[in-house]
């Protein structure tokens, strides 16, 4: 490379604007539409729960860098953790093989997560089986396989490193092996085998109300463990089934822990909402024309409103109602092409928008949170949370999948969501990463979006979209601006009421150059405070009361 003190006169004259626009500082000349983001402190005023920004499978420095305040142990691996022998089996994942775990010690899997998260201040969330098996081992704590090719037979598929176990499919790659024995890789599993683990979580860390464990799911995407789980529950459970092993569970819980809270139905997704396991599976091989649960045991109703509706008829077993939500038009994937980048800045809206159609096979509008709030209101006790415990919308290593985590933290803010936990943790270095520690650690010195939404409005946030929050601690305002465009940047002009009229903010932003930088101060006077937005950026404001 050229010493500095030789480049030519144009690079010269380049060099400092090119800089300017890496860093995020330079004030160019706006290519697209100035936007107005209207805010008014005293509007929309709700609590920020910040149980929204959690996470899955953290690892101690991640929970820190984070400031992560909640961590879930869950998916399809945990339906079949056997805590006496420390142990779980990995379904479809990986040749239905039950598998150890590094120690032998009972309990040690979920002791040692929960000690990690309650070292770093986080709530761990923990699965408790409901499926009736959970995995054991052979000698010597060796794996077991459900579909051994010594009994079974040869198989599509096995495992590249044991060659005995095969994926459960015979050799046309069509045909799955039914009839197997559960008892090959498994173990009888009931709320009475689960009462005592729960009585050693207890003893070893204390109830809800002493600090101990508090949040238990009623374990993993249960509608679909015909395909998940089809070695030991090849048929869907039916509506009944699950709303009943909810119960006992719940029972069995709480009459240890009357403070713990029971999380459920921990849904896949679109059709697990409106259908039972044994629905989706009978109407999947029948030209989606007969749902028999639908039509005898619900009475009509869509699946997660009556589970609500008999639930509350039972009691209240349930404390926090969970679903999964991934995007289903190609955006839960590594494609940055740009009508994939797109899609993915649109589709964020499939959580609250009831105007929005989905762009994909679920092609009528989802507004989930809204949704699900409303099944609350209607089937079950006002005021529950609920909780999206999976979601994920892809593009990690890319400034769009950072932009679109950012839009979404905004979005379960601002729409007063309960809980979440994000599918999984990205890596370190990436714009997701770093999006996430714009709402909880921007500064390094763990300092956070306030907790008290105020309402922030555009014109188009397909485009462009904001969030506005006050902070209890210090009584600031803060404004996330989330440029999606993927070209050229954008004027924006920050319209404050019912707020300080006129100070100086501090500025923090993260760009396609994958850094969190703090920017001068930006003064706003007259209520009004401007900027210029880069492409694809994230921009936090921090106006002082």
């Amino acid at each position: 490379m050229k010493h500095p003190d030789k480049l030519d006169s144009a690079y010269r004259v380049a060099m400092p604007a090119t800089l300017a626009l890496l860093l995020g500082t330079a004030p160019a000349a706006a290519q697209n539409s100035p936007v107005t983001v209207a805010i008014d402190a005293t509007a929309n005023v709700h609590a920020i729960n910040p149980l929204i920004y959690g996470v899955a499978f953290a690892s101690k420095a991640q929970l820190n860098e984070l400031n992560a305040p909640l961590n879930r142990s869950g998916g399809n691996n945990m339906s079949t953790y056997n805590w006496l022998v420390n142990a779980q089996n990995l379904d479809f994942d990986w040749y239905f093989e039950s598998y150890p775990q590094s120690s032998a010690n009972k309990g040690a899997e979920a002791d040692s997560f929960v000690a990690q998260a309650k070292s770093e201040g986080a709530q761990p969330m923990l699965t408790v089986s409901l499926i009736g098996w959970v995995a054991t081992l052979g000698a010597g704590r060796s794996i077991l396989p459900s579909f051994a090719v010594s009994k079974y037979g040869a198989q599509c598929s096995v495992d590249p490193y044991d060659s005995n176990a095969g994926d459960g499919v015979k050799t046309d790659c069509a045909t799955d092996i039914t009839g197997n024995n559960p008892a090959d890789a498994y173990v009888p599993d009931s709320p009475a085998a689960e009462k005592k683990w729960i009585k050693h979580l207890i003893a070893r860390w204390g109830t809800w109300a002493d600090g101990g464990v508090g949040y238990y799911l009623m374990d993993n995407e249960p509608s679909i463990w015909f395909s998940t789980h089809r070695d030991i529950h090849p048929i869907g459970p039916h509506a009944d089934e699950y709303r009943d092993k909810v119960i006992a569970e719940s029972a069995s819980i709480k009459a240890l822990d009357p403070g713990a809270q029971i999380v459920a139905p921990e849904e896949w997704g679109w059709d697990g909402y409106f259908y039972s396991g044994y629905d989706q599976q009978y109407a999947g091989e029948n030209g989606w024309s007969t749902f028999p649960d639908r039509q005898n045991e619900e009475g009509g109703m869509d699946y997660i409103p009556w589970l609500l509706s008999q639930w509350k008829a039972a009691g209240h077993p349930v404390d926090v109602l969970s679903v999964h939500f991934y995007p289903q038009g190609g955006e839960y994937s590594n494609d940055v092409s740009n009508a994939t980048q797109l899609l993915r800045n649109r589709s964020t809206r499939q959580l609250w928008d009831p105007n929005y159609v989905s762009e994909s096979w679920i092609g009528v509008p989802v507004y989930l949170i809204p949704r699900l709030q409303g099944w609350i209101s209607s089937y079950y006790y006002a005021g529950t949370p609920v909780a999206i415990t999976e979601y994920n919308w892809g593009a990690e290593s890319s400034i769009n999948g950072a932009t679109a985590q950012a839009d979404i933290y905004g979005i379960f803010g601002q729409q007063g969501l309960g809980l979440a936990t994000r599918w999984t943790v990205p890596a370190g270095n990436t714009p997701t990463f770093k999006a996430m520690k714009m709402y909880r650690n921007y500064d390094g010195a763990k300092s956070t979006f306030g907790d008290t939404s105020v309402s922030a409005t555009v014109p188009n946030p397909d485009n462009l979209s904001a969030f506005a929050a006050l902070r209890t601690s210090d009584g600031a305002m803060t404004v996330m601006v989330i440029n999606k465009v993927l070209t050229g940047s954008t004027s924006v002009s920050l319209n404050i009421t019912h707020f300080a009229a006129s100070g100086s903010a501090k500025v923090y932003r993260l760009t396609s150059g994958n850094a969190i930088r703090a920017l001068p101060n930006k003064s706003w006077s007259g209520g009004t405070l401007s900027d210029t937005a880069p492409a694809q950026s994230i921009t936090l404001y921090i106006l002082p009361k």
